[in-house]
């Protein structure tokens, strides 16, 4: 009764939450996601968000805030896969607003959950990922 209490309140909230738990005898599903312009392609466990699936790899993705989505610094571009990701919040549209670059299809990093396998490229304002592809 609680987790149905807990749901009635995301969806009054606007929040949209994925269940990510598996059930018992399921196996863990994973995802392809390619970060360009390294174009390096890892593997990610759905539900993770972009910025701890960059970390995870040593892929630079800049987060002054520490993946809280209190600045736009972890912003990306998605290229492939933007209509299969995690709903946006207003405090991550808000945020965004902030951010090099902006697209239709930026989302931040820290926010932005993967249920299919994506492309995302990390905009040339993020001179550690631009600064590591050059060295490629």
């Amino acid at each position: 009764m609680l987790m149905v209490r807990e749901m009635e309140t995301r969806e009054r909230s606007g929040v949209c939450e994925v269940d990510n738990e598996l059930k018992e005898g399921e196996t863990p599903q994973t995802h392809k996601v390619t970060f360009l312009p390294m174009n390096v392609t890892v593997e990610a466990k759905r539900g993770q968000n972009i910025l701890e699936i960059a970390l995870a790899n040593h892929i630079p993705l800049d987060h002054n805030c520490g993946g809280n989505c209190a600045c736009s610094t972890c912003h990306v571009v998605v290229r492939e896969g933007f209509e299969k990701l995690s709903p946006m919040s207003d405090e991550e549209s808000d945020q965004l607003d902030e951010a090099e670059g902006l697209t239709l299809t930026s989302r931040l990093g820290c926010q932005v959950k993967v249920f299919q396998d994506i492309v995302v490229e990390i905009p040339q304002g993020s001179s550690q990922a631009w600064r590591k592809a050059e060295q490629h």
